[in-house]
């Protein structure tokens, strides 16, 4: 068995036409939704960047314990599970340059090898001691990134990461077809932002920016009416889409290389996203700080598997990022342990059949959420509540190790006998957020604009958390932070 597992950041389930009519050309995924198996209600859980990774790699909802760290010693990584039980080789690439700074350090080392293309965003990679010229901007802003986009050509697609690691991808494909029991985790930043590509895709969308500011990185904040107004966003919404369509672009070559190789009869392959990103849709622009609305956590996934009756299919059932891993592994033959919580969806490629009855999803800290595919859920943290980080290895931030002195160190966590380090942090609030828990049906109110207030309804949805809470290992504290009693 060959099997790849293609990850996109940020990549926007309502841009894709396998789930609904788009404007957005992406008729390489559009394509490869048809070959494959389209799953309609896939979640994320742990957000947001390299939580999601960590969730990916080891199929634990780790929002619940961690914070945005480092692969743990004790975490059971997937391509060291399947080098260990079924003899895989492993192979990253990837643009994405979290992997590679001190909190987000280790995702890389269980492969066998890994190849890194450089550039995305802040990425500390050209060296420049001149400050860089930098034009009359709106929104986020980076030094190192207008250092690394000085060194480009903006409208070339090969100065850009994501096709690189596209074309690093086929070259290992051209490589090692003749072999057997591999893996290849492809992931590419884009469509994330800085909105980024050559001027002829945005053209494909009829960007009409008159450029009265530089405009590709909306700030983490709410949609400022005053400076932003539709034309802004409209002309972020079509530089997402033509970096998105970019990416499709080389998505497209890879599946032609498959083509040419006669590959997908002996190749699984798996792709799907972290989170979402809102454009100005609710009145913000980007994650973390919000609601978690279905934009950000309702994420695509497509999966081919070579034979499987649900190809050219749709699946009904509800599936979670946690459930990857334990997907991967079947793939290789491999099992997952007891405290890997999400489970195979190797089943769904036989045919539509229940999987989760609910999942968990939200950020460390923040809010924990709750859906069945029909209702969501929102449990806020009681005011001045805290929050713990568990890890293993410490990690300096803003250059200061102060955090630590406040630290406990114990054997905290029911999936190691490891002493980690348990830090307090305060318990943080969406914006905007008022005292009540959020329940909306999404049938009837798919924009979750009108709170459900049915008492009995919600008392439902309360008992339904706590239970996937005690299934899924939160420590005692997270009850009491978000004001319930463990059973």
């Amino acid at each position: 068995m060959k099997t790849i597992f293609i990850l996109m950041d940020s990549l926007n389930r309502h841009y894709l036409n396998c789930y609904g009519e788009s404007w957005v050309q992406t008729p390489n995924l559009d394509r490869l939704a048809a070959k494959g198996i389209v799953f309609d209600r896939h979640y994320s859980g742990s957000l947001p960047c390299m939580p999601a990774r960590r969730e990916l790699m080891t199929g634990r909802l780790n929002f619940l314990e961690s914070q945005w760290s480092p692969l743990q010693p004790f975490d059971e990584a997937y391509p060291e599970e399947l080098r260990r039980q079924s003899g895989v080789y492993s192979h990253l690439i990837t643009d994405h340059y979290h992997y590679f700074e001190s909190n987000g350090w280790g995702y890389h080392t269980p492969f066998h090898t890994w190849e890194f293309m450089r550039g995305q965003e802040g990425d500390p990679w050209h060296p420049g001691v001149k400050e860089p010229e930098v034009p009359k901007f709106r929104g986020k802003s980076k030094r190192q990134d207008w250092v690394n986009r000085s060194r480009m050509d903006s409208e070339r697609d090969e100065d850009y990461p994501t096709p690189q690691c596209f074309s690093q991808a086929i070259k290992f494909l051209e490589r090692n077809r003749q072999e057997d029991n591999w893996h290849l985790h492809l992931e590419v930043f884009d469509p994330h932002e800085p909105f980024m590509c050559p001027s002829k895709y945005r053209e494909l969308y009829n960007d009409t920016w008159n450029n009265r500011y530089h405009f590709d990185w909306p700030a983490y904040a709410p949609v400022d009416a005053k400076e932003e107004d539709e034309a802004a966003i409209a002309h972020i919404r079509k530089s997402y889409a033509g970096t998105l369509t970019m990416a499709d672009a080389w998505l497209g070559k890879l599946l032609d290389k498959m083509d040419e190789l006669d590959m997908w009869r002996d190749t699984a392959v798996i792709l799907t996203t972290d989170h979402g990103h809102l454009l100005g849709e609710h009145g913000y622009w980007a994650k973390n700080y919000m609601f978690d609305y279905r934009e950000l956590v309702h994420i695509p996934l497509i999966a081919y598997m070579p034979g499987a009756p649900m190809n050219g299919g749709r699946v009904s059932a509800l599936t979670s990022t946690m459930d990857i891993m334990p997907t991967l592994l079947q793939c290789h033959g491999a099992q997952p342990s007891a405290h890997v919580h999400g489970q195979s969806f190797f089943h769904l490629f036989e045919r539509d059949e229940p999987h989760h009855d609910a999942v968990l999803y939200g950020y460390f800290g923040k809010d924990i959420n709750l859906s069945d595919g029909r209702f969501t859920y929102c449990r806020k943290p009681l005011p001045g509540s805290l929050a713990y980080h568990h890890t293993a290895v410490p990690v300096r931030s803003g250059g200061q190790p102060t955090e630590y002195e406040v630290c406990e160190i114990d054997r905290f966590l029911p999936q190691t006998t490891m002493p980690v380090y348990r830090v307090p942090r305060p318990s943080q609030s969406h914006h905007n957020a008022t005292d009540e828990h959020l329940l909306y049906d999404l049938e009837t109110d798919p924009e979750q604009s009108k709170p459900v207030r049915e008492e009995e309804l919600h008392k439902q949805y309360e008992a339904k958390l706590r239970e996937l809470m005690e299934r899924y290992h939160a420590p005692d504290w997270q009850y009491a932070r978000v004001g319930l009693e463990k059973v």
